[in-house]
């Protein structure tokens, strides 16, 4: 008996239908995260060269109020990261009555803000990760589903032949071949996209750890420039 997959889709039973639009539905949403992620990620990284070196020639030039205002309505990780940074030592120097205290507050605000980004950058990371566990089990079900329509139709026909299990078999293996070829890419699309993400988190540590330096190195040179005079 020759069967294709329009006659297996028609002698699907609604549950199995269901099983087979929600690996679809988990399909849809790795392209989706996949792509959105690739995108940021590449916009990112684009535009942080230009943010690094603007920074660095604030911070050099000791212009901290001047790089928050110019990237005020930046939403770019590396210019939140710093920006908060400057923000926490501009209130330190205001509020506080010395250097150190500012810097410090700077670091912990920077600790801060680092984990706030790491979680906007791995958006969709959790959906991805899921999809890529449990979509097996999804097509699982439906093999279940499978194996349940088998039986009827040998309780149908009363006969154990071919004919009256083949369309059940071949139910329940298209569906646990969707459910495969769901998890297979996204669990690779999540170790890449996780691994992309994570070399770009540290490079915001790495800018923020830079900062932290700057600023310290700005407070012994002023220090040095009190004693001196």
């Amino acid at each position: 008996m020759e069967m294709n997959l329009m006659e297996i889709w028609q002698q699907m039973g609604i549950a199995a239908r269901g099983v087979v639009f929600t690996l679809a539905a988990m399909a849809i949403a790795v392209i989706a995260i996949t792509i959105d992620r690739l995108w940021a990620l590449g916009k990112w990284k684009r535009e942080a060269p230009s943010l690094a070196e603007s920074a660095s020639n604030s911070v050099r030039a000791r212009r901290y109020e001047t790089f928050v205002t110019e990237t005020e309505e930046s939403g770019h990780p590396l210019a939140r990261v710093l920006r908060a940074g400057l923000r926490a030592y501009l209130e330190g120097l205001r509020t506080t009555p010395g250097e150190p205290m500012a810097v410090e507050l700077a670091r912990r605000e920077l600790g801060r803000e680092l984990e706030v980004v790491g979680l906007d950058c791995r958006r969709g990371m959790n959906l991805l990760a899921s999809v890529a566990s449990v979509s097996p089990f999804v097509g699982l079900f439906g093999t279940v589903l499978g194996i349940i329509a088998a039986f009827q139709g040998i309780a149908k026909t009363g006969s154990g032949g071919l004919g009256s299990v083949s369309a059940g078999i071949a139910e329940a293996l298209i569906v646990t071949g969707i459910g495969l070829g769901v998890a297979i890419p996204a669990v690779l699309l999540f170790n890449a996209l996780n691994g992309k993400i994570d070399r770009f988190h540290l490079g915001l540590q790495t800018a923020a750890g830079e900062l932290v330096d700057h600023l310290e190195r700005n407070q012994r040179l002023d220090g040095e420039t009190r004693l001196a005079a």
